[in-house]
């Protein structure tokens, strides 16, 4: 059991009509047990607008600017990513509460949420350390530096593929010829590498994993690299632009820019209710031993 008074910053979803008892219902579990609350400005000024006049928290922060023993995300796995690209290296473990269908990442339902928040007051909970992405692309790129799931090299024209040179620790690999290049995480091994034909990789694995998007080559397959790999891209393109998007934020980039993926200095910690388990989820979201026959 907890004895000091914990903090919490929360994060939601601003572009789906929120859930109120839900997020009611968590400051007033919190504010019975005197916990202290700081909420994402974008998130209070969606709820405030949508009839949050009962909705008090300590305070409203910008940025990174705010510090928790524990930080909320209210949405989905993409609500739960942006909420990592801003805790990022403050170590501030992240619990995921699903206000729509069940996550990997965002786990928790909302009739689970009193029983969460009970358990982190008890201290009955693990924390998953995941692996994170950083990109660097020679120039200060705001929102694209770190990723948890993934990094997509990208074409922005209809017509033309783009061409990625691509290189681990200084050794030559091979050169991509395709829509795209997606290095994934074993996070987001399940997310876009997935529906590209990559590999389920079971978080806490030690690797990267390598996926063109739509190959001109049927020859070139995903390819998993250790994760203290260096890897280094170079692309070519018709419109002489590409897009680096990472968790889905991406920049525009121009051609000739070089691309160094690597493992970054620290990791995500995502907070485990005890008696889950990543297989269950897994399970259910891919729908193994599911009965199709109607």
């Amino acid at each position: 059991m907890t004895s000091h008074r914990l903090s919490f910053a929360i994060f939601g979803n601003v572009y789906q009509p929120k859930k109120s008892a839900s997020i009611r219902r968590i400051l007033s579990n919190l504010s019975a047990r005197g916990a202290e609350v700081s909420m994402d400005r974008a998130f209070y000024r969606f709820l405030m607008r949508d009839g949050g006049a009962d909705i008090e928290v300590a305070r409203v922060f910008d940025g990174d600017d705010f510090r928790a023993d524990f930080a909320i995300s209210m949405g989905g796995d993409g609500t739960f990513l942006k909420a990592a690209a801003r805790v990022g290296a403050k170590q501030i473990p992240i619990v995921g509460v699903n206000m729509g269908r069940m996550g990997f990442l965002a786990d928790v339902s909302p009739d689970e949420i009193d029983n969460c928040l009970d358990s982190l007051h008890r201290g009955d909970y693990t924390v998953d350390d995941r692996g994170v992405l950083l990109i660097d692309t020679g120039t200060a790129v705001p929102g694209t530096a770190c990723a948890l799931n993934d990094v997509a090299i990208l074409k922005r024209d209809d017509a033309s593929m783009i061409t990625i040179r691509a290189s681990i620790d200084g050794q030559y690999l091979t050169t991509y010829q395709a829509d795209g290049l997606i290095v994934s995480t074993p996070t987001g091994s399940t997310a876009y590498s997935l529906s590209n034909g990559g590999p389920i990789i079971v978080p806490g694995t030690p690797v990267f994993a390598l996926t063109a998007v739509a190959p001109h080559s049927l020859n070139i397959r995903p390819i998993v690299i250790a994760d203290s790999s260096v890897l280094t891209l170079q692309v070519e393109s018709r419109s002489h632009n590409f897009l680096v998007a990472a968790d889905g934020r991406s920049e525009k980039c121009a051609e000739g820019t070089d691309i160094t993926i690597r493992k970054a200095p620290y990791k995500v910690r995502i907070v485990k209710r005890s008696g889950t388990s990543y297989y269950d989820t897994l399970r259910r979201k891919m729908m193994w031993g599911a009965d199709s026959r109607e």
